[in-house]
């Protein structure tokens, strides 16, 4: 299975504003010397030696995640966030492009929805896309956005083939098993498992983690026990997490907790805060792994979710 993060930010996109991009600038030049500029070997040596909040961007689009199978031409798309507009343009000159899309939905607040009316793909007769949710106004949900005054194309009008199809238990996707659950989130959420010979990533954005998550329950073993990855909800601080309670997200440290309580062997850091810049971003990852070492947790892998990450199971 193989992973890729389109969108990441939580709640609205957050383009990177030129005060950011100024801020950027300043901190690389204050750090280089002339013996940097000596020649490109150097300069290469002195760019690939800044951290990843000055060299680079989380990026600003709201939840996609994708996973594509090196056997298939199928993939699975979790949210449709704006990162699913970058999705679909990076599939245009692509020649192992997908033609045949299964789109999974945790819920219908707007941030997960509002990259479909730009998808691409979805326009292109000969595309098909699957769409799931335990929801049972699925279709109406999507389609609401897509019409006057708030949008100039109807759904019904993008020419791919679109089958709706209402959760109740696992499916099988490409001979991979695919199980939900749902979880704490005003107005619900769902978390999706894919399960590919034995290895298993879970999706579990906009998640409020709560006692009863970490319970030995038959349900929550199931899902959650041994998987390989996680990629959860880590908007929040604990100190945010607390001012915010019941708004339905997670603090990193949080989130740490379970991945260990649960043995998950490598945990992705979602959903991230519109507010947050890199540096804070890069910060909460620092501050995660000190939590690890502190907690003295073993076995754990973690990682920041980011715009164009690549991840293998």
């Amino acid at each position: 299975m193989n992973l890729h993060f389109w969108g990441v930010r939580g709640s609205i996109p957050s383009p990177l504003a030129p005060s950011r991009v100024k801020s950027k600038i300043s901190a690389i030049v204050e750090q280089i010397t002339a013996e940097d500029i000596v020649n490109a070997e150097s300069r290469e040596r002195f760019l690939a030696g800044l951290p990843p909040w000055i060299f680079g961007t989380v990026g600003g689009n709201s939840p996609c995640v994708s996973v594509s199978f090196d056997d298939s031409k199928e993939s699975i798309i979790f949210d449709c966030g704006s990162g699913l507009r970058e999705m679909g343009a990076a599939q245009i000159n692509n020649s192992k492009r997908s033609t045949h899309y299964h789109i999974f939905l945790s819920h219908f607040h707007w941030d997960h929805i509002q990259g479909l009316p730009f998808f691409g793909p979805a326009y292109d007769p000969s595309i098909k896309m699957d769409f799931y949710s335990p929801v049972q106004n699925m279709k109406e949900n999507l389609s609401s956005q897509m019409v006057h005054p708030f949008f100039p194309i109807a759904m019904e009008n993008m020419g791919s083939k679109k089958t709706f199809h209402v959760l109740e238990n696992e499916v099988n996707i490409c001979g991979r098993k695919v199980s939900f659950k749902k979880m704490n989130h005003p107005g619900d959420s769902y978390a999706y498992c894919v399960n590919e010979n034995g290895k298993r990533i879970i999706y579990s954005t906009d998640t409020e983690l709560s006692a009863d998550d970490f319970l030995n329950t038959d349900e929550n073993t199931a899902f959650f026990k041994d998987a390989d990855l996680i990629v959860i909800d880590c908007q929040y601080t604990l100190g945010e997490a607390i001012d915010k309670y019941n708004w339905g997200h997670s603090a990193f440290s949080l989130a740490v907790d379970f991945a260990a309580n649960w043995r998950i062997k490598h945990m992705v850091m979602f959903h991230h805060d519109p507010a947050y810049d890199d540096h804070k971003l890069y910060g909460l990852l620092q501050s995660a792994r000190w939590y690890l070492e502190r907690m003295n947790i073993k076995g754990i892998e973690l990682t920041l979710a980011f715009e164009g990450l690549e991840i293998s199971i």
